[in-house]
């Protein structure tokens, strides 16, 4: 069968999940520290817990190095993990290549960032999608199965007529159009799982919401399980179900998306908010309080801060901010959500009102 079906499996199952992933990159070592044992690392990514359910989209939203594309790449299995485990259906997944990454890139897929980057420029539309199929043994057994395998995905990804898309180079396409190829290519492997790093970042504004429309079509026709990684917290909103705050490699923030971002919790989420363009704020009508807090830069992730990492950025730091890590503790608005702060610690607030 070529076709590619409607998933009949039940929502909100669990299909892939993070478990403390911890990721980091050894730095090369300088001339003065090779007779020494010091060996640095950059800590790209620090004991990340995330699922992935049937249906639904999860949304990494963080400024650029935060660590989001890092937490991706884990998932995808293109990077060995330091720590932690990645379960795929509640089993242990360590792949490397070979016949067992072929088997695990069959069920999780990657969208990248640049869609002309991600496509060959000397092949055809047709040669990319059939290789998809033809990897993932979803061509069929015929020339016409094939024929028709390569017309429904080019239809799933609404590029109509089908014909006038299959014989023509990436560089012919428009971005918009390069990336919804990007994306039948991933469904040529009848994905259950969809990691959409920035998708939309790189392409026109006016054509943006036509992806992510079309990623949410696919969401619900097929019961496909998507994390959105995005800097731009306002198409979490629109687009996700939850939404996760990251921040110089850690998780500070969870919680459904209207919550997360129409009541913010952390300090850093407000800055991220606070960051987006507002009519009233540039034409300085607006009453907001402390507009120059948490400016600065992001630390360094080889010798990063000691407790919180955005105290150094925090205009509500303590000094317990400074010496200890934040766990992640309920806010009590809405269920699920959490922030790693301590300004939520209930001994904290007991101390303060004494």
């Amino acid at each position: 069968m070529t076709s590619i079906p409607d998933a009949k499996a039940p929502a909100a199952e669990v299909v892939l999940e993070a478990i403390s992933l911890t990721k980091h990159f050894p730095v090369r070592r300088k001339l003065r520290d090779l007779f020494s044992h010091r060996k640095d690392a950059v800590h790209a990514v620090d004991d990340v817990n995330l699922t992935l359910r049937r249906g639904q989209v999860v949304a990494l939203v963080g400024e650029s190095g935060s660590g989001k594309s890092t937490i991706a790449r884990l998932l995808a299995q293109l990077y060995p993990r330091t720590s932690g485990d990645i379960r795929l259906h509640g089993e242990t997944t360590k792949v490397k290549g070979g016949a067992a990454f072929r088997r695990y890139c069959s069920q999780v897929q990657m969208i990248f960032q640049d869609p002309f980057a991600s496509l060959n420029p000397t092949h055809t539309i047709r040669y990319h999608l059939t290789r998809s199929l033809k990897i993932h043994g979803n061509a069929g057994k015929t020339a016409e199965d094939l024929d028709r395998a390569l017309i429904e995905l080019l239809e799933r990804v609404q590029l109509t007529p089908p014909e006038r898309y299959l014989d023509k180079f990436p560089h012919e396409l428009s971005g918009g159009q390069r990336q919804r190829v990007a994306i039948a290519r991933a469904l040529g492997a009848r994905p259950e799982a969809l990691l959409a790093d920035e998708p939309v970042s790189m392409l026109d504004v006016s054509i943006r919401l036509g992806v992510l429309n079309l990623l949410r079509d696919l969401r619900d026709r097929l019961n496909l399980a998507i994390l959105y990684i995005t800097h731009d917290i306002a198409s979490a909103r629109y687009f996700a179900d939850q939404t996760m705050v990251m921040y110089a490699g850690r998780m500070v923030e969870g919680g459904d998306s209207e919550t997360v971002t129409q009541s913010p919790a952390h300090p850093y989420t407000r800055l991220l908010i606070d960051s987006a363009p507002d009519p009233d704020r540039l034409a300085g009508t607006s009453d907001a309080e402390g507009e120059d807090a948490g400016n600065g830069e992001p630390p360094s992730l080889i010798h990063p801060p000691a407790g919180c990492r955005f105290h150094p950025r925090c205009p509500f730091a303590m000094e317990r901010c400074r010496t200890e890590l934040p766990v992640p503790l309920e806010i009590g608005d809405a269920p699920g959500h959490w922030a790693a702060c301590w300004l939520y610690d209930q001994n904290e607030k007991a101390e303060v009102a004494q």
